[in-house]
């Protein structure tokens, strides 16, 4: 997938969020990059490059005080080329897309002071529900 075409379904996971949740959304920047830095990897014990899909860097809202001001703008990294790696090389746009919306998401809801056990209970539930209403 060209790069082009990631960040658009980076852009459409960020725009169907719902209003109440973009509208909450500020001093932060969202960049797409190939692969982490070498860096970020040694900072938290990982080795391969492809197992990080997604970091979100900065102050989550719900530990912003009063004197939170003048910051540069928190930021949330996706990582193209472990998402793609993670995929089936068949993998389809529709499934591109979905893995990428997860992704983002899930850094979205850093920002929002939720956690990664947090997240993965609602991406679980997420996918549970998605299965019961599949079923005949």
């Amino acid at each position: 997938m060209l790069e082009k075409e990631f960040e658009e379904l980076v852009i459409e996971a960020i725009s169907e969020l719902p209003d109440y949740f973009r509208q909450k959304m500020e001093n932060i920047a969202i960049h797409i990059e190939d692969i982490p830095e070498k860096s970020i990897l040694k900072k938290m014990g990982i080795t391969s490059p492809c197992s990080l899909l997604g970091l979100y860097q900065g102050i989550p809202i719900t530990r912003r005080g009063i004197h939170y001001r003048n910051v540069m703008p928190d930021r949330i990294l996706i990582y193209r080329k472990p998402i793609l790696n993670k995929l089936n090389k068949n993998s389809q746009r529709p499934d591109i897309k979905k893995e990428v919306k997860r992704v983002v998401l899930h850094e979205i809801g850093h920002y929002f002071g939720l956690s990664d056990e947090e997240l993965y209970t609602i991406e679980k539930r997420s996918i549970s529900k998605k299965d019961i209403r599949k079923s005949p």
